[in-house]
């Protein structure tokens, strides 16, 4: 089955507005600003989280979420997803009572975090985690880092926003973005539950740093390589050993740094045929930031 790319649309009046202000000369300027609006997820009938997002895709931001946190598991059987513009609520709908519900009720009551809580349920799904070795050419993080630079963007619109790209080769198949570069990889889980996506020949490319966070989301839903355009965490690149996730970082024109996974790199790029980033294409700010 062929799956249509998702891409971002930076044109979606709901996404962004324009705001009047004044430059460092004191001379009037109006610059487009990202959007940020609550949502609320549901799981069932149990209210799960808040989250501050920019509000396109709710429906694969709250499935991805639950999916990630483990509150939801790849064998529960989801029913339906609602979405209420209005309130501003996302309800994802189980055939059966999943025993996530009853645990966060008990863990709100009693510290009155539920999300923090979940981070060891997270780790915990760790234990034995082992992530297909699938290999991965070195000419392909070159071709998707000009593609991503390249398409139209909220970024290159706005600034303040996190990009996340899944890719199978040379194809980004879901580019989402958000204020957080969690919700942006929430989206991809969801997009990818949704639309019965595999995950094993698959490569997640994000702008965001490479924590703990985001290498314990991407090892979960089984990618065997995260990219990023930003630096590591230690603890980030521990826990990418441990599950053997390949982990490249500060992936910039030519440049790329690999602590993880190494064994899985193909290295077929000429790289005197690789030239020199634009300065221009550079995601350090839109440029009328």
């Amino acid at each position: 089955m062929t799956i249509d790319s998702i891409l971002p649309d930076p044109k979606d009046p709901r996404l962004s507005r324009a705001v009047e202000g004044v430059d460092e000369t004191g001379q009037p300027k109006s610059i487009s600003v990202i959007e940020e609006r609550p949502l609320t997820i549901y799981l069932n009938s149990q209210e799960i989280v808040t989250a501050m997002t920019i509000g396109d895709h709710p429906e694969y931001l709250a499935l991805g979420f639950l999916l990630n946190q483990g509150m939801l598991k790849e064998t529960d059987q989801v029913t339906g997803i609602d979405f209420d513009e209005e309130l501003e609520v996302a309800v994802v709908r189980t055939a059966g009572i999943t025993d996530v519900e009853e645990k966060l009720e008990k863990k709100t009551r009693t510290s009155g975090c539920a999300v923090g809580t979940v981070f060891g349920d997270m780790m915990a799904g760790l234990d034995g985690l082992s992530l297909p070795d699938t290999p991965v050419h070195t000419s392909t993080f070159y071709d998707l880092s000009y593609q991503i630079n390249h398409t139209p963007s909220l970024y290159m619109e706005t600034g303040a926003i996190h990009g996340t790209a899944l890719c199978q080769g040379r194809r980004i198949l879901a580019y989402m973005e958000d204020v957080g570069r969690h919700n942006a990889v929430d989206k991809i889980a969801g997009w990818m539950h949704q639309n019965k996506v595999p995950a094993a020949d698959k490569v997640l490319y994000t702008t965001g740093r490479l924590t703990s966070e985001m290498v314990i989301k991407t090892s979960l839903m089984g990618i065997p390589t995260l990219i990023s355009r930003s630096g590591f965490t230690a603890w980030g690149v521990d826990i990418a050993r441990q599950v053997g996730l390949t982990l490249i970082g500060r992936m910039r024109g030519k440049k790329f740094t690999c602590l993880s996974g190494q064994h899985r790199l193909v290295f077929d790029q000429d790289l005197s045929q690789v030239p020199d980033e634009d300065k221009k294409m550079r995601r350090k700010g839109a440029e009328h930031d």
